[in-house]
């Protein structure tokens, strides 16, 4: 599915175009893509014009919500299927999801895409071949194309969350330039997909499933046994766990993850909100 690019509005970066407008002012000059880059953008009374196209100027629009242009009207950035799902802007500019109001990816104190590319650090990717087991919108998949990695293979079985991508100025295309055919993301279940991934064939995986209320089936052993099998000795492996209240949810899941690599074949510490873990020679 080809990326979108158009104009990605806000309640706020709205305002300023309509306000600049009302001003009087012929063009206004600032981003329209979440901070990615800079423009101009000519001004009307009854529109804007944004990278050589015409726009009408937008309703009313919601705070904490995302609007693209669908044909003939801006529309926001929302699903719902099996729950409600909707990209979420952020102060960071790059931004975040939820599904049914529960937010993905953190935001409090940092950018997600500063804190996706903390976390590529740690298996330090370039020139290397990477399994992300869980895509999501991306970010470690953009993360690792911008340290050099070799190839990186994505799998994402929520369709929702592969529309977001198309409309996520941050999420990367596997079809641009700047990908150079090293991104291949799938819509699939990684753990039925990982099955016929051959064994020894990925250098550094990326693992950041959904908590494990919803997708138990990935942090179980027979699928930690399968990431032994495809990574080579020596490859590196970050597993996101969050740090879940043992008091509140009865589960201590760091130290589970932990015991269940370490009966993989993986050598573990924790490290950053998640475990680290190396393949054992």
């Amino acid at each position: 599915m080809p990326h979108y690019t158009g104009p990605l509005l806000t309640r706020d970066s709205a305002a300023l175009l309509q306000r600049a407008a009302d001003g009087g002012a012929a063009t206004w000059h600032g981003s329209l893509d979440l901070g990615r880059s800079e423009e101009d953008v000519a001004l009307a009374a009854d529109g804007f014009t944004f990278r050589g196209q015409r726009y009408a100027w937008p309703g009313k629009l919601k705070d904490r919500t995302l609007y693209y242009w669908d044909d003939d009207a801006f529309m926001p950035i929302s699903r719902f299927s099996t729950g409600l799902i909707k990209l979420v802007p952020t102060d960071w500019g790059a931004p975040t999801f939820e599904i049914d109001g529960i937010k993905m990816l953190p935001t409090a104190k940092v950018s997600p895409f500063d804190d996706a590319r903390r976390k590529v650090e740690l298996v330090a990717p370039a020139g290397k071949v990477v399994l992300d087991t869980c895509g999501g919108l991306g970010y470690f998949a953009a993360c690792c194309l911008e340290a050099g990695v070799s190839q990186i293979r994505s799998f994402e079985k929520n369709p929702d969350v592969l529309w977001l991508r198309t409309l996520n100025s941050w999420s990367p295309d596997p079809d641009s330039a700047s990908a150079g055919g090293r991104l291949h993301l799938a819509r699939g279940d990684v753990s039925k997909e990982i099955e016929s991934i051959p064994s020894g064939t990925v250098d550094a995986i990326l693992h950041d499933p959904p908590r494990f209320g919803i997708a138990g089936e990935l942090y179980s052993q027979v699928f930690y046994d399968h990431l032994a099998r495809v990574i080579r000795s020596g490859g590196r492996l970050f597993h996101y766990t969050g740090a879940p209240n043992k008091l509140t949810s009865g589960r201590d899941v760091p130290r589970e993850v932990s015991k269940r690599l370490d009966k993989a074949g993986f050598k573990v510490e924790l490290a950053l909100d998640g475990v680290l873990a190396v393949k054992k020679h």
